[in-house]
């Protein structure tokens, strides 16, 4: 349920998550979302037209330690169709947890490091995901700022 609702999100409301997590205007959906080789399927990937970069967005609600292994795969994989676009890569995880796992924003192998973000919503204030209709549904998972 979670995984269609916020695909569905993000397609409809590609811009509002675009202004919440790069703080950028003048976004376009990528289309299809499906990376070469096995075809595997992102979450979500956006162009910034103005900056020629690309979001990418996976949207988890369990920890999952191949997490940090898919964000290098799919990096590796928008690298070989864009080669001339920045990608941005965030992993948002919708429950909270006490997982270790959500912590981590790097994969490594001898030899080979790849970085991403991570945004814990039960972390974040719920009032700027209100300034936006499309981030109302991450409100809901977010904390309270006055507590």
């Amino acid at each position: 349920m979670y995984d269609s609702t916020c695909k569905f999100i993000a397609a409809k409301f590609g811009s509002d998550l675009a202004k919440w997590l790069l703080e950028k205007d003048g976004i376009n959906g990528l289309k299809p979302s499906e990376l070469s080789l096995e075809p595997i399927r992102a979450d979500s990937l956006i162009f910034l037209e103005s900056s020629a970069l690309i979001l990418h967005i996976e949207f988890q609600t369990d920890p999952d330690e191949d997490i940090p292994f898919r964000m290098a795969d799919y990096r590796l994989r928008l690298y070989r169709r864009y080669p001339n676009k920045k990608v941005h890569q965030v992993v948002i995880y919708l429950r909270q947890t006490g997982s270790a796992l959500v912590n981590q924003e790097v994969f490594e192998l001898p030899g080979t490091r790849h970085e991403f973000r991570v945004i814990r919503l039960w972390e974040v204030p719920y009032q700027p995901l209100l300034d936006s209709p499309g981030l109302f549904p991450f409100a809901v998972l977010s904390i309270e700022t006055n507590r």
